[in-house]
């Protein structure tokens, strides 16, 4: 994502404030890119209305299509500055009219609100930022309410001493990605990267294992690993944090510490049995974090929605 040219913005008719469209016209501000308000529509009545003709059917449902498309036009009318056209589909699954729509037309970004529960104050994912998160082939920035700061902080979760060649490419294009937005942004990128904690069944098991050496080893080894990735980016040693504990834990806490706008991660968009089993480390990381979320894809990554 060295460009953006054309942004999908997901708009949700039942928010008074679209968080997706100011973020999308402050990037397409500085990017050029062209915007595209995008609305899923369905009316589950129309389900009930078998007893009618094909063409009384055709009519109702063009009618509900044309209110929401007036509707969406009346609301993007006052952002002449930026280049804004909308889209209404007629869908019954939210999430495969926008992936869909961006296999069709091929964005650089697609961007979506994520809800806000208020008296929680946190963040809460429905099915369709799920879906999306998994499946969507695009970049996914999910965004909240609160706007990118000047010289605010940009966090870059990666896996520096994975030996898998698509998570080592990933930690390239979630780095590459991160300085892009730091650049748009004006921001301050850190690397992020975690090491497991000492197993205690090893400990118990085996009497002459040394927890503390052991301990030391692992930290140097993701210490060394993290410093020889942040260099080849030429970002400095100071700028990475290398913690011990999950990912769930370790990146939303350090997000909340620097007051981070955005954490950059990738998914492997693991579906289906094998997501349910082994559990998708990036997705509960998401969950736990009360900041924007740009979630990436591999390159070559395929959409189980493609034909």
């Amino acid at each position: 994502m060295d460009k953006i040219k054309s942004i999908l913005t997901v708009i949700d008719p039942t928010k008074e404030r679209q968080n997706s469209l100011e973020r999308s016209i402050n990037l397409a501000k500085r990017t050029g890119a062209a915007i595209t308000a995008f609305m899923s529509i369905y009316d589950f009545s129309y389900e009930m209305t078998t007893m009618l003709s094909k063409d009384e059917r055709e009519a109702m449902r063009e009618a509900v299509i044309k209110d929401r498309e007036a509707w969406l036009a009346d609301m993007v009318k006052g952002f002449s500055d930026v280049s804004i056209q909308t889209k209404v589909l007629w869908h019954n699954r939210p999430y495969e009219a926008i992936i869909k729509t961006v296999l069709a037309h091929d964005y650089d970004l697609v961007i979506k609100s994520t809800h806000q529960h208020d008296t929680l104050k946190s963040v809460i994912f429905t099915p369709t930022d799920w879906h999306l998160i998994r499946k969507c082939p695009a970049p996914l920035l999910l965004v909240k309410d609160h706007a990118w700061p000047d010289q605010g902080n940009i966090i870059a979760a990666v896996n520096s001493v994975s030996d898998n060649e698509q998570h080592q490419e990933l930690n390239k294009r979630i780095i590459t990605d991160a300085q892009f937005l730091c650049e748009l942004a004006n921001a301050k990128l850190s690397l992020v990267n975690t090491y497991p904690a000492t197993p205690v069944n090893i400990a118990i098991e085996i009497p002459e294992f040394n927890p503390s050496q052991y301990n030391e080893a692992v930290k140097k080894h993701h210490e060394d690993e993290t410093f020889a990735l942040a260099e080849t980016y030429s970002i400095d040693k100071s700028d990475c944090i290398i913690k011990e504990g999950l990912p769930e834990d370790v990146i939303p806490y350090v997000a909340k510490e620097k007051d981070a706008e955005l954490v950059v991660i990738g998914t492997v968009g693991r579906t289906g049995l094998s997501a349910a089993l082994v559990g998708n480390t990036a997705e509960h990381v998401i969950d736990s974090l009360d900041c924007d979320v740009l979630a990436l894809k591999p390159d070559g990554y395929k959409s189980p929605l493609e034909d």
